[in-house]
């Protein structure tokens, strides 16, 4: 593994479980097994490693949704949609993790980096009849962050029946 990309590696695991605040560089570079100047000659100062973590938390978010966002039939959405979480990699949690951790502790919602998928659910409602079409998409959504939620801190098998009665719910 390259040394940039331990050190991203170690900001992620340590923002993520201890948070960004109670995180130091030094403590970054002892993880990383790296000096602490490496880190500001790659990215300036603590904030930019954060920057370059949340570039690639973008990125992932784009690729994970695609294949809803390209998706033309609207059941098809909402199923692929409430099936999303439950193929995540556990690979990733850390990953996720930190992404729930800065809505609190930062406020970074990444509202605006989620909208194309919320705006596809609002469609895919529409679509199918739903009079509240835009409130049933909002309610989707947090639904499955909350499951997405649910997996990373207590596991896929807590969330399945979660799964089964939205699957039922939309009937998708």
């Amino acid at each position: 593994m390259e040394k940039r990309d331990k050190i991203l590696y170690a900001a992620l695991e340590l923002f993520a479980t201890e948070g960004y605040n109670a995180v130091s560089t030094n403590k970054i570079a002892k993880y990383a097994n790296v000096s602490e100047g490496l880190i500001f000659r790659h990215y300036k100062n603590k904030q930019g490693l954060l920057d370059a973590i949340l570039e690639q938390a973008f990125e992932k978010v784009t690729v994970l949704y695609a294949h809803i966002l390209m998706e033309q039939d609207p059941k098809e959405i909402l199923r692929k949609a409430i099936v999303l979480p439950f193929e995540v990699d556990e690979s990733e949690y850390h990953f996720w993790k930190l992404q729930f951790k800065l809505k609190w502790e930062l406020e970074i919602s990444g509202r605006e980096k989620m909208q194309p998928f919320i705006d596809k659910l609002e469609w895919a409602f529409q679509e199918l009849g739903y009079q509240e079409a835009k409130n049933e998409a909002e309610l989707l959504n947090h639904a499955l962050e909350g499951i997405a939620g649910g997996i990373i801190k207590q596991g896929f098998e807590t969330q399945e029946p979660l799964k089964s009665f939205l699957l039922k719910k939309y009937n998708v």
